[in-house]
């Protein structure tokens, strides 16, 4: 990988980490139902990047599947079960994604993973684990079962958008919007109340959370993984990802004065070991279909 989309990919998780503070606050503090929340959110970026709707990519269908995983599937489940499941518990069953990524994209598109990229994704899937797993607060929960969905439908979404072909970013972003904005509104309706309410209430700390969620993580942040998804590997762009939840933890050290203890020092170590050896693994052509 080129030390530019490196930089770029750091960047994104960076801004995906800040995501999680954002989205528990606005949950949490300002207790807005999370459908109607994340609704909110991909209402907004479909109006942004409305004007790059058309024409329907194709294969029509597809793009939806993509939209549905990427958004409603990724922030929708993920709200749900960040409403019961502890942010310890949630991190680690999230983290799942990475090895369905891989192993989808071996099975879908045909992707190779050598042996030093295998041991690279496991050292780093091990370091993350270890990081942010902690026994006093590892708690099975309904929420889980979200998590986990949101970790499945994330993983499914980034295979295949990886077999969508000229579509830009914006545009890309403009589907997302629509696919996960109608579906999160309509559950709203049904299984939530007090929306309005909450939002009201919330004032500006609302309208600050959701222009933050919804334009520098959706729009900047999925548009700049966008076009590093279409360049590299799902297996290894997934797999740096593992970078996010620990810029999450050093947030909650540095912001909230969490503990960075041993535990966490070692678990850092070895997913930058295993960052380090998925970097200069020698790239797999993908097998040719037979």
């Amino acid at each position: 990988m080129l030390a530019r989309d490196f930089a770029i990919l750091m960047f994104v998780c960076f801004v995906w980490a800040t995501n999680f503070v954002a989205t528990k606050l606005a949950l949490t503090v300002l207790h807005l139902p999370p459908l109607f929340f994340s609704s909110a959110r991909f209402l907004v970026v479909f109006l942004f990047a409305l004007p790059w709707l058309l024409p329907w990519p194709r294969p029509r269908l597809r793009i939806v599947m993509v939209g549905l995983c990427m958004g409603a599937g990724g922030f929708g489940l993920v709200s749900i079960g960040l409403m019961s499941a502890t942010p310890a518990s949630a991190a680690v069953v999230t983290q799942l994604g990475v090895p369905i990524t891989a192993l989808l994209s071996v099975f879908m598109l045909g992707e190779r993973i050598g042996w030093r990229r295998g041991v690279g994704i496991a050292l780093a899937f091990l370091g993350a684990v270890t990081v942010m797993y902690d026994p006093r607060g590892f708690t099975l929960s309904f929420g889980l079962i979200f998590v986990l969905a949101s970790a499945m439908t994330s993983a499914l979404g980034m295979v295949l958008m990886k077999k969508m072909e000229n579509v830009q970013p914006m545009q890309f972003q403009a589907w997302v919007g629509l696919s996960s904005s109608v579906p999160l509104a309509f559950g709203s309706l049904v299984l939530e109340t007090g929306q309005v309410e909450a939002a009201m209430a919330g004032g500006w700390l609302f309208v600050g959370a959701l222009a933050y969620v919804a334009l520098a993580v959706s729009l900047l942040g999925h548009s700049l993984f966008y076009t590093l998804v279409r360049k590299y590997e799902a297996n290894l762009i997934s797999t740096l990802t593992l970078m996010c939840p620990l810029m999450a933890i050093g947030l909650g050290v540095a912001v909230t004065g969490d503990r960075f203890d041993l535990r966490m020092i070692l678990g850092t170590a070895v997913v930058l070991t295993g960052v380090a050896l998925i970097l200069l693994a020698p790239r797999k052509p993908a097998a040719r279909p037979r």
